[in-house]
Order: structure tokens, then sequence, then C-alpha cells
């Protein structure tokens, strides 16, 4: 017989999908047996599997049973697992997201995109605004008449200690930002960070060698360098880490690696959180172009009321049923 290390065994069924129609983007009622309508969606490259949650107060999937559906060879595939919940005060509904990895971010930028758009297509609103309580505060999406979806993603936080990082700024006031602030790696290398919260963590340094290829591969050392920053002691709760090039003021080229997922192919929260470390440093204006892996997101930190808008994509890419 095979020896037992080397048995295969039948990985569980997890989801049967199909790419007609939207007829799958109806509201999931949840049972232990029930087979859960899902919609896949993707922002610049960051997808997520959509379940319309808003008939319960809690997750109808599991983090255990979302880090199965993630898997790209076994599940549907995708970054992460997003809920519409019932709302909670003066909010339309709410937002959930579980990662890759099963653990629970506060919000996800490319991820309300992808939700106002579903949630929009299944209740056949035109376009317009809502309001989404999160675990990161109230964010507030608009769905254009273009298509693209604009979201007020608030006020940046930048006292380091509500970030939050053990790092400081070299003013010797606890309360600045920390801009430019040493890091360094297990391997040895040393980055000038600034560290700044979009409701959750983020790690910046800009770098001076390039991060993408001419054909538009990634060249940053990811996988090598994002687990030693995800992960750094300087950082309490994990962080996310982005590594950014300046092509100019009104255009930054950014990588990143993404606490509970690793590297994605965009990340909407760290866009916007290198536009915020940009001004910091001096090094890019307040309306800026990132320039990610699966595509560019436009996002401005207006002066007049600190907030971040941040506008992109978010589109269907297929819908089925969960077997779980």
């Amino acid at each position: 017989p095979m020896p037992p290390a080397l048995r295969l065994t039948q990985p569980k069924r997890l989801a049967v999908a199909s790419a007609g129609s939207k007829r799958g983007m109806v509201r999931a009622t949840a049972t232990a047996t029930s087979k859960v309508p899902f919609s896949k969606f993707q922002g610049c490259g960051n997808d997520f599997i959509l379940i319309d949650n808003r008939t319960t107060e809690e997750p109808c999937v599991s983090p255990e049973q979302a880090v199965k559906l993630c898997d790209r060879n076994f599940g549907v595939g995708g970054d992460g697992v997003i809920f519409a919940l019932p709302p909670v005060g003066d909010t339309e509904y709410t937002m959930r997201i579980y990662n890759s990895d099963g653990s629970e971010p506060e919000m996800c930028g490319n991820g309300i995109r992808c939700l106002a758009k579903f949630v929009s297509e299944i209740d056949n609103a035109p376009p317009g605004k809502c309001r989404v309580h999160t675990l990161a505060g109230v964010m507030v999406p608009e769905v254009r008449d273009d298509g693209l979806v604009t979201v007020d993603m608030g006020e940046p936080i930048l006292v380091p200690a509500d970030v939050p990082t053990t790092l400081r700024s070299d003013s010797g006031d606890d309360s600045a930002p920390a801009v430019r602030a040493p890091l360094t790696l297990p391997d040895g290398q040393t980055f000038a960070v600034t560290c700044v919260s979009m409701g959750n963590p983020h790690c910046i340094a800009f770098v001076d060698d390039e991060v993408y290829n001419k054909d538009g591969s990634v060249c940053f050392d990811l996988a090598g360098t994002g687990p030693q920053v995800e992960g750094n002691a300087a950082f309490p709760a994990r962080t996310n880490a982005e590594f950014a090039k300046v092509r100019n003021r009104a255009l930054i080229d950014m990588v990143v690696y993404e606490r509970g997922a690793g590297p994605t192919l965009a990340c909407g929260t760290g866009a916007c959180a290198t536009v915020v470390a940009g001004v910091l440093e001096g090094v890019c204006d307040r309306v800026c172009d990132v320039r990610l892996p699966g595509g560019t997101l436009s996002i401005e930190w207006r002066e007049s009321d600190n907030r971040i808008y941040m506008t992109g994509p978010g589109d269907r890419v297929f819908g089925g049923e969960l077997a779980l």
C-alpha cells in the first residue's frame, strides 16, 4: 500500500461557479446545508468572493471556510471573502471581510468598491452614494455613471500609537507622524518608512530602485522582504507593507504585501496611505495616481477637509453557488 505520507485524498468540493448572467446574485440565507449564492468581483486585480448576507447578522461563511474558498486550486480563488451585512446606525449596510488566511481586517479599499458595485447591481440601484459601516468606521462609496467607484475613505490616522506602531518621529513628539523612520529587518535591510493608518495599518517605503520591469512585471522582492515588514515587532497588529517608486509628483509605482493575504495585484487603502506618505515626505502632490500591478487608482488627499478620496474600478467576473 501507499505510505501514509503519500496517500492522496480527494479535496472537498467547495463551489460550483457559472459564468453566465447575474442570476446568481441573490441574497444568501445561511444554513448548515444550504448552497450560498456568490459573485466574484475584482478591482485592479484584487479579487474577492462577494456574498449578500443582509438577512443575517453574522457571516454565513466561517474564517476556516473562507481560507478554503480563497484557494486558487481547490476553491473559487480570491484574496478574500466579503459580506454585505445588515446596516448599523444610519448606514445602508455593513461590510465585513475575511482575508485568504482567515484573518479579519478592518477595511479593504478595493473590496469596498467591489461591494458597492455588487450591492448596486443586486438592488438595481441607479448610480449614487451609500453609507457603509466597517470596522474602520463609516465609508461612503459612490457608484458613478461611468462605472467607476469613488470612495470617501475618511481621514488618515497619523499618530503612531494609533496606527499602531512603536516607530516614532525623530522630533521627540510622540503624537507626530512617523515619517522616514528607520526600520531594520531581520535580514539586515534598512528602510526609511512612513507609517499611516487608513483604519488598517500601513508601512510605506519609497525606494530608489525600480519596482516593475519594463514589461510591467514586479521585480521587487516582495516574497522575501514583505513578510519581514508585515510581522515586524514595530507593528503590534502586523501591517500592510508598501514599496513605492516615485515617477513624478502625480504618479507613483507601488507594490504591496498585504497583511493576511501576501503579495496582491492591488491594495486600495495601501494606495491611499502611499499618497499620504508621499505628501508627508514631500515627493508627490495631493492628487496623484498610484500604478499597481493590476491597474491604476486615482487618489486625492483633499486639503479642505483632510479626507481621502479613491477612484477606481470594481467589476463582476462571474457568479455561482458555494456548496458548504
